[in-house]
């Protein structure tokens, strides 16, 4: 027997797929944005970065027979003048346990503030989501843009010959029962702003690139640009991540001192290579737009 089509069933699982998609993906430039360089084998650079994305810290410290490790941690107890915590107890999945203080381990954040980047990321993610469905509302009234209005014994039939046109028949056959009397359509003539709302949509991701210190010309010109206002454009993307890369930069500093290590730290970014902001030219280079005689 044919299964009843679910508008509602459909909606939800578009929605709720269209949610994830921009949550993994704003999730996944956030985990990916730092290189690692000489870590321990023992230390996993994936799960450090996971693990300061969703709790905002993590803790590196030495385990007597595991190696060097970095993991999540759970503070507590007295704080030092900087109001760092002094007592800390590292944990894992698997049930690990280790208590810590400020002597044998240092705490990672994830940037100044001590606080994560998941619920900030889940912010942008339902602001696309949300557009995402405006878009498809706007772009499908384009195709269905009327209304419907029957009896109460005729909506089965009304509901049968709308499911012929949402599924693009070619050709719609009416029941000659049908009360064309009691049958309205009303027009509902919604104007087409799909475009406008996409091009929200691209401003907002670009927000989400600049909160997380990628690269992108956040900016609608015909004209040509410089090298000089792409640089100047690039100033709010490149102080966004300094709050997250010093943060990591300073725990690195003192897991050095500690355990006598080389790990460094950088922000993945070849961008600036690419735009060529790490010459001077001559001359203002062109770089992107319309036409010269524009």
């Amino acid at each position: 027997m044919r299964r009843k089509k679910n508008y509602f069933r459909q909606s939800a699982i578009a929605n709720t797929a269209s949610y994830w998609y921009y949550y993994d993906r704003l999730k996944e430039l956030a985990i990916s944005s730092f290189k690692w360089d000489n870590l321990p084998d023992t230390i996993d650079p994936r799960f450090l970065e996971l693990t300061l994305f969703e709790d905002g810290q993590a803790i590196f410290f030495e385990d007597d027979v595991l190696g060097c490790l970095a993991l999540q941690t759970a503070t507590s107890g007295r704080f030092d003048v900087y109001r760092i915590p002094i007592i800390r107890r590292a944990y894992a999945a698997n049930g690990y346990q280790r208590k810590l203080n400020n002597t044998d381990s240092v705490l990672i954040y994830n940037n100044y503030l001590h606080r994560n980047s998941i619920h900030v990321i889940q912010g942008f993610a339902y602001r696309l989501w949300n557009l995402d469905q405006v878009i498809d509302i706007n772009a499908n009234a384009q195709k269905t843009p009327i209304l419907l209005i029957a009896d109460e014994q005729e909506r089965l039939s009304v509901l049968n010959l709308f499911k012929e046109y949402d599924g693009n028949a070619p050709v719609i056959f009416g029941d000659k029962k049908l009360n064309k009397e009691a049958l309205q359509v009303l027009k509902t003539d919604a104007p087409y702003v799909a475009d406008r709302i996409y091009q929200l949509k691209t401003e907002i991701w670009n927000e989400a690139l600049t909160y997380l210190g990628i690269s992108n010309l956040n900016m609608q010109k015909k004209e040509r640009l410089v090298s000089d206002e792409v640089a100047r454009s690039m100033g709010g993307t490149i102080a966004s991540r300094y709050s997250r890369l010093e943060a990591r930069r300073e725990a690195v500093d003192k897991i050095n001192e500690m355990f006598g290590l080389d790990i460094k730290v950088e922000f993945r970014d070849g961008d600036e290579m690419i735009l060529g902001l790490n010459s001077q030219p001559e001359s203002d280079e062109l770089l992107t737009g319309g036409d010269e005689d524009e």
